[in-house]
């Protein structure tokens, strides 16, 4: 029931705050014993941060506009506000977490160059990324979804690795 859209989408910044009044509060993470800790803006969400925003909507919940810090280097920032990116994910409630991230991308060559350089990536790796840009790109947009993790909180299982048919566990590293 609880999945029917629209979903509600909140910037990052929002979020932060939400996350930081809840953490002076001493409010707990729903689901555990645990205090919500505080975030410094900036910093990417932990899963006690992803869960108690999920947490708030009772529904899956668009957090976007991440600071462009903790994201891929290829997110196309934000024209009128450069620290942060043109990116979304999709937290799901129950403490499942995001399910689906996703983003503008970059489409001129130099600004992506120059983010690679900035995340200190090595140039050589990226030339065959750097082609797809060679003759010409156009704006576009992608996203990866979790398929385990989705699967997960459909069916309301408890750990994501019940969704795996050979899961790797800590002692187990073959079927």
């Amino acid at each position: 029931q609880n999945i029917a859209p629209p979903f509600p989408r909140i910037h990052y910044d929002v979020a932060v705050d939400m996350i930081n009044k809840a953490a002076a509060a001493g409010e707990l993470v729903p689901g555990y014993d645990d205090p919500v800790p505080a975030i410094e803006w900036g910093d990417d969400f932990g899963s006690p941060h992803e869960t108690y925003v999920a947490a708030q909507f009772d529904k899956p919940v668009f957090v976007h506009h991440y600071p462009t810090q903790v994201k891929a280097f290829y997110m196309e920032p934000d024209p009128d506000r450069p620290e942060v990116c043109r990116s979304v994910d999709l937290l799901a409630p129950e403490g499942y977490g995001e399910i689906i991230g996703g983003s503008e991308r970059m489409s001129d060559p130099q600004k992506l160059l120059e983010s690679i350089h900035r995340h200190e990536l090595p140039e050589e790796a990226y030339d065959w990324y750097m082609d797809l840009r060679k003759y010409g790109s156009v704006v576009h947009s992608g996203f990866g979804l979790g398929v385990e993790r989705t699967v997960a909180w459909v069916c309301g299982l408890g750990h994501v690795r019940e969704t795996i048919a050979f899961p790797r566990m800590l002692g187990i590293m073959r079927p």
